[in-house]
């Protein structure tokens, strides 16, 4: 059980990191074909991509990653829930 615990636990940290580097990625602007920056748009862009259909920017700033952190932990301490 344990080891169910970590492994989802890792998920979501990873996630979250993948947020957060896209973020620093739209600081730096990186070059498009980095894979990298490929790879951490591939796994960030289904996360918030649909959020940004219902979020508008506020004077351009996107906070959509703040808003999908924020849903990313709610479901990990709904799945800690269910599932220990």
């Amino acid at each position: 059980m344990t080891t169910l615990y970590r492994t989802i636990d890792l998920i979501f940290w990873l996630l979250d990191l993948a947020i957060l580097i896209r973020v620093l990625f739209s600081w730096i602007n990186p070059h498009p074909d980095n894979p990298l920056v490929r790879f951490i748009y591939q796994i960030t862009e289904p996360i918030l991509g649909p959020l940004r259909r219902y979020i508008p920017s506020f004077g351009g700033l996107d906070i959509t990653p703040i808003v999908a952190l924020i849903i990313l932990d709610l479901v990990r301490r709904a799945v800690f829930a269910l599932l220990f």
